[in-house]
């Protein structure tokens, strides 16, 4: 937040990339911008992994806590970044591996609440038209009789 932060084991776990260095540091206090970008890199690698149930499990538990904590990370991700939010990908992963689990509204509310925040997903609509679009793709599916992705 505009001046020089020590670097804390959150910070060196989310800039290691080792995803069980990022798990074990998750329970750590850190400043605000090291804590998004740690749970952020959690939930990519757990995204990327998301075949192996505790990978999937893995993803949704930490792209909610993400999701739950955002509204103190904005402030200061806001502030560091200039005044506006960098791209937060972490909602997206979330809705995805949640929509993939028949969790479509669930799904649809992470976008709604990300957009709530002025999180960007990088798409031209934002999270709001993700929401739309997941919710439209799941209704059309139910009405045309094609079966739901699930997963527990």
């Amino acid at each position: 937040m505009g001046r020089v932060v020590n670097a804390d084991e959150a910070f060196e776990a989310w800039t290691s990339g080792d995803l069980r260095r990022m798990l074990a540091a998750r329970s750590l206090p850190t400043n605000p911008i090291d804590r998004h970008f740690l749970l952020q890199g959690i939930v990519k690698e757990a995204y990327r992994r998301r075949v192996d149930p505790e990978m999937w499990r893995i993803c949704i538990e930490t792209g909610l806590m993400h999701l739950e904590e955002f509204g103190t990370i904005a402030p200061a991700l806001q502030k560091d970044m200039g005044g506006s939010l960098p791209r937060v990908p972490s909602f997206a992963w979330l809705a995805t591996v949640m929509a993939e689990a028949g969790r479509v509204e669930d799904a649809v509310r992470v976008c709604e609440e990300a957009a709530r925040f002025g999180a960007d997903d990088g798409t031209q609509s934002g999270y709001r038209g993700r929401g739309e679009r997941l919710r439209t793709k799941h209704s059309k599916a139910r009405r045309d009789g094609q079966p739901l992705e699930k997963r527990s």
